[in-house]
């Protein structure tokens, strides 16, 4: 028989062991899951809301800027506050009469199936796409060549029909201008109906590819340049941002990264748990609300500035985006080439002044009404927003209640992006949400739409006083080999445009990423369609 203590303490060695057994048996499921953790080490997942397309560096949509720049490089690459740095071209001359441009290019450099990059298929590349001109011709200096010249193995010339100063800027482009090896060619030579295969001279590599699944990139151990740290990065195919989000938050997603694939409360509520590592960019661009002065009650300019005037920017932008954008003081981020220092008037909310500048414009308010009247007829205008986008349509909203303050109706109507571009180039919209293409497009394509017809600027600037002059001056920029000259160029037409108050700068957009604990050296790309994936490492 046993007595009480030794009953004790056998009740205690059997809870000791099973306590024991327990622990052991955890340690073992989590060794399992570590295990299983480093078999897929080096491979960073993420997620996406399209298919990354046929990865061919010489088309549009539905091709995905970030995939192909993960696999084909340009000859210039673009850096930090505009610096363009060499790529697969290691220097460059320029002639004097800025048309001739003589690319050295970097020698021993592969394609990812071993051939040569060489200037003879930079030469087939580029030759490829002006078959095509008009498919690319909203990229400047395409337009412009007049010959594409192999001068020996390692030498490109490329001449232009005029000077053009963005020449080398328009080269660090994601798309059209990369470059395509020769086992990708079709047939007959045009890649606007299709490559046979992915060849690029890139970091990466499409191993793996199920349209709408998931595409999986492994690294390109050919690379002429740092290899990534990672050897794959599989790409999943989520079209919906809260599904994303669960994924992330199981941990089936390493990191979630660009413009609105999440939602800012999304992201404000993963970054507020302290689980994740979260970043937020320099400004890529201006979100702007486009005037169009052809309308009869927005061709005055005090009318435009009182509703520049009759709205608190500052706490709109910080209410609408939980304070991830910042307000905009000016149409373009000052870390472009050529916008440090615009001597633009900047505006702060004014309700007050706002009224006074309608009153003056011949806006009153007559007595019992809540709109304004001239004439008899209601200052009453729409404002056209992306129907997807949701800041636009929660601004929209605060637009419409502020301006309602001092007295103007606003109507605001969310339209889907095609239809939004359509009415803009339409001249169909009072005021319409836009923002400028970011780095490496800007200033000089702005400008461009700016004066191009049919796209929606050009009406806006229409009732301006000086607009022939303005437009004389957009022509002359790209021409304008005198680096000071250019510069004074720029910011005499930055500033008009934006004193007479047809764009209205709202705030600067932001890239985010938010990503696990054991991924680390994130950096935001300078250019705003490049991958960020090259440095990333997963501890």
């Amino acid at each position: 028989m046993f007595n009480g203590a030794n009953r004790r303490n056998i009740l205690f060695l059997a809870a000791f062991i099973l306590l024991l057994s327990t622990v052991l048996i955890g340690c073992t499921n989590a060794g399992e899951g570590s295990a299983a953790k480093r078999e897929n080490d080096n491979m960073l997942t993420i997620a996406w809301p399209q298919d990354v397309g046929e990865m061919n560096p010489h088309v549009y949509n539905p091709s995905q800027l970030f995939a192909q720049s993960m696999v084909y490089e340009p000859l210039v690459s673009y850096q930090d506050g505009g610096d363009l740095k060499p790529h697969l071209a290691e220097s460059w001359d320029i002639s004097k009469d800025g048309k001739v441009y003589t690319f050295y290019l970097r020698k021993g450099v592969k394609f990812s199936d071993g051939t040569s990059f060489n200037a003879q298929i930079v030469k087939k590349n580029f030759d490829t796409l002006l078959k095509n001109v008009e498919l690319h011709s909203w990229l400047g200096f395409i337009t412009k060549i007049e010959r594409t010249d192999v001068i020996d193995e390692n030498t490109f010339q490329l001449t232009l029909k005029e000077p053009y100063y963005p020449t080398i800027q328009e080269l660090a482009v994601v798309r059209p201008v990369r470059f395509l090896g020769e086992a990708g060619f079709p047939e007959d030579g045009d890649t606007s109906k299709g490559v046979v295969k992915p060849v690029g001279t890139g970091p990466w590599v499409l191993e793996e590819y199920k349209a709408d699944e998931y595409a999986v990139f492994k690294r390109n151990e050919k690379y002429w340049g740092e290899l990534p740290k990672e050897e794959k990065i599989k790409v999943k195919i989520i079209p919906d941002a809260e599904t994303r989000v669960l994924a992330f938050e199981k941990g089936d997603l390493d990191i979630i990264y660009g413009e609105g694939i999440i939602s800012l409360d999304a992201f404000k509520q993963l970054e507020s748990t302290g689980k994740y590592e979260t970043r937020i960019s320099e400004p890529v661009a201006t979100r702007q609300l486009v005037i169009n002065t052809k309308k009869e009650q927005l061709s005055d300019e005090r009318v435009r500035q009182a509703l520049h005037y009759g709205f608190n920017k500052e706490a709109m932008v910080e209410g609408n985006t939980s304070g991830y954008e910042e307000k905009s003081d000016y149409i373009l981020p000052a870390n472009l080439p050529y916008t440090k220092d615009i001597d633009a008037d900047v505006i702060d909310y004014d309700a007050e002044k706002a009224k006074s500048l309608l009153d003056e414009a011949g806006w009153t308010l007559p007595k019992g009404k809540t709109v304004r009247e001239k004439d008899g007829q209601p200052l009453e205008i729409e404002l056209m927003y992306n129907s997807a986008e949701s800041i636009q349509k929660t601004m929209a909203e605060t637009l419409q209640a502020e301006w309602a303050a001092i007295g103007i109706k606003l109507n605001i109507v969310g339209v889907e992006l095609t239809k939004q571009i359509q009415r803009f180039k339409g001249n169909e919209f009072d005021i319409n949400f836009f923002s400028n293409y970011g780095a490496p497009y800007d200033p000089h394509t702005f400008l461009n739409i700016v004066a191009s017809e049919g796209f929606g600027f050009n009406e806006a600037i229409s009732a301006y006083s000086n607009k022939e002059e303005l437009l004389k001056q957009i022509a002359k920029v790209p021409q304008t080999i005198d680096e000071k000259q250019r510069q004074k160029l720029y910011s005499s037409i930055l500033k008009s445009i934006q004193d007479q108050g047809a764009i209205i700068p709202v705030s600067y957009i932001k890239k985010t990423a938010i990503y696990q604990k054991d991924v680390t050296n994130f950096t935001f790309p300078a250019n705003r369609d490049e991958h960020p994936f090259t440095g990333i490492s997963i501890e």
